[in-house]
């Protein structure tokens, strides 16, 4: 048997045609247009004390893959050392295959710190000092131009003060509009929104003012994205006049009911987003803090959230259709539940500005961006893809964009090696996937 290199050049690409499309590709810039990392650690040009704290300290993949291995969760969210999590986590990497952790890992052990040794129990000490004497001479904004990262969205609360944001080095860092925490319609919430906004939050009229001078204020400080998470889109969307009485009962509202109520502020939005030339970002099919027990000892963003049931496209186009075309933004969609992806790819066919987005989440796998880039070049359009995003709280995670890039090469060079496109439009095609694409959507 002929021996295989492991995580070689061409892991990923395995045609001449999907190579030389790679190699054009590889070393474009970054866009990150969607991502959780803290921009107080961007801000203070943050450093890690080793790789365990690296890689460990929030990375909610590697925590649900060490549960599925059965690590105990001291070694997970606990209190053992940074070094103990880090060799438990070697020690099930060799479970992983096929898994896109095996693969990130990997990638970012080589292009990071530039060991190129497989991770396993057996190699954990080593790999353990290696990289993380190399990171005493790494920080945040070194890995940031390693990376060749243009542009940063990061995820902020309308509360949020965005004193972090702004221009490092090669790197701009704008913040991104998240008012998901609204819909919980919690008073204590409510009124901190109001003192951000100098409004009274307790009509939808003070709401809706300080929902849009928020929003100003994330304008001024360089927002160009919005970004919206929930289960599913509304059923019924509500009039004004009935979301004044929803709101004004809000303590007591009946699912529907606070469903109707999201479905009118949702839409507010997507006007108010319109006018200042912003882009939104839709991610629906997710049900979260799913173990009550966990939820409880650990908390938010942990590693316990999953699927939902497929969206209705029927929903998805009653809320698009409630909007003109003249008030609708310019629209990502992203569904965590992959199964309707033909039918919400064929929707976007009937709205302008409206897009699927990338695979998302439990969906960024090697199967799953496949799926995704194939389901939209077959039902939508793939030339107007906007490509990769990490949607990660780690700094490592840029090697993710490597991995989306090998995959695109893969299946675009696959076309062109079947003779079904033409290899000159290709090298376009990935170019604009991969970076001209995001940049004209949000107007760098």
């Amino acid at each position: 048997m002929t021996e295989k290199r492991f995580f070689d050049q061409n892991l990923l690409v395995g045609s001449r045609a999907a190579r030389e499309l790679y190699g054009d590709v590889k070393d474009l810039p970054i866009i990150d247009y969607h991502c959780h990392l803290d921009p107080r650690m961007i801000a203070d040009n943050a450093r890690f004390e080793d790789i365990g704290a690296f890689w460990l300290a929030g990375d909610h993949y590697k925590w649900r893959a060490m549960r599925l291995c059965g690590v105990d969760e001291k070694y997970i969210t606990g209190d053992a050392s940074f070094h103990d999590k880090f060799l438990k986590y070697a020690e099930i990497v060799p479970k992983l295959c096929g898994n896109p952790l095996y693969y990130w890992t990997h990638m970012e052990l080589s292009q990071i710190f530039g060991i190129t040794k497989p991770l396993c129990g057996d190699t954990a000490e080593l790999i353990y000092a290696e990289a993380s004497a190399k990171l005493a001479d790494m920080s945040v904004w070194g890995l940031l131009e390693k990376f060749g990262v243009e542009y940063i969205a990061t995820t902020d609360d309308p509360i949020d003060d965005l004193g972090c944001h702004g221009k490092y080095g090669k790197t701009t860092v704008a913040p991104t509009f998240r008012p998901d925490k609204v819909w919980s319609l919690d008073e204590s919430y409510l009124k901190k929104l109001g003192e951000a906004a100098c409004c009274d939050t307790s009509t939808l009229d003070g709401l809706l003012a300080a929902l849009t001078k928020r929003l100003d204020y994330f304008v001024a400080h360089g927002c160009r994205i919005s970004d919206h998470g929930f289960e599913q889109f509304p059923a019924v969307i509500a009039t004004k006049e009935q979301a004044e009485v929803l709101y004004s009962n809000r303590e007591k509202l009946a699912d529907s009911e606070r469903q109707a109520l999201f479905g009118f502020l949702l839409t507010a939005l997507m006007r108010e987003y319109k006018k200042r030339g912003m882009t939104v970002q839709l991610h629906f099919g997710v049900t979260r803090n799913v173990n009550p027990a966990a939820f409880a000892n650990i908390g938010v963003d942990s590693g316990f959230d999953v699927m939902s049931t497929p969206p209705d496209p029927k929903a998805l186009i009653s809320f698009l259709a409630s909007i003109p075309d003249a008030e609708r933004p310019d629209i990502l969609l992203y569904t965590l539940n992959d199964s309707a992806l033909p039918s919400l790819a064929c929707v976007t066919g009937a709205f302008r500005g409206v897009r699927m987005g990338a695979a998302w989440w439990f969906n960024d796998t090697m199967l799953g961006i496949r799926r995704n880039l194939e389901t939209i070049a077959e039902y939508s359009v793939l030339g107007t893809s906007v490509g990769m995003l990490t949607d990660s709280r780690s700094f490592s995670s840029y090697a993710r964009f490597d991995f989306f890039r090998r995959i695109l090469a893969d299946v675009v060079g696959g076309y062109v090696e079947r003779g079904e496109y033409d290899s000159a439009a290709a090298c376009g095609l990935m170019r604009d996937i991969c970076y001209n694409n995001a940049k004209e959507l949000i107007k760098l």
